[in-house]
């Protein structure tokens, strides 16, 4: 009971407040400074420049390369985002068509025609294909 008489309602949101925009600055440094690592425009020097100024200078230096590198950046993280999209998707195309069941069966029947296999051996491997 006396907590909660020394520490009012309104000093309770007061630190959410702060605890949140605390949270949000270094989640907004972090992504800047992942934004300059990622760079493949620059050289090392402007990596290091741009790097020595967010952090001498944190507020300024991270206000200044959002103002004049956000549009940028925004464009490298959505063809990032793409590339990551297109990899994804081909890795699916490729799984879907090499496994399941229809597809051990499909490579066993093509054996099968071809003579590398007996019609025992199809059987054989249709029933490990259906048990699986």
């Amino acid at each position: 009971m006396l907590i909660a008489a020394d520490y009012p309602f309104l000093d309770v949101m007061w630190t959410i407040l702060v605890f949140f925009v605390w949270v949000a600055w270094f989640m907004l440094l972090f992504r800047v400074f992942a934004d300059i690592f990622r760079r493949r425009d620059i050289s090392g020097w402007g990596k290091t420049g741009w790097l020595i100024f967010t952090i001498v200078l944190p507020f300024l230096g991270v206000f200044v390369y959002l103002i004049t590198q956000g549009r940028e950046m925004t464009e490298r993280s959505l063809e990032r985002m793409g590339a990551q999209r297109a990899d994804f998707d081909q890795y699916v195309r490729e799984t879907a068509r090499s496994s399941g069941s229809a597809a051990e069966i499909a490579q066993a029947k093509e054996l099968l025609d071809s003579g590398a296999i007996t019609p025992a051996e199809f059987e054989t491997l249709k029933q490990k294909a259906l048990a699986a």
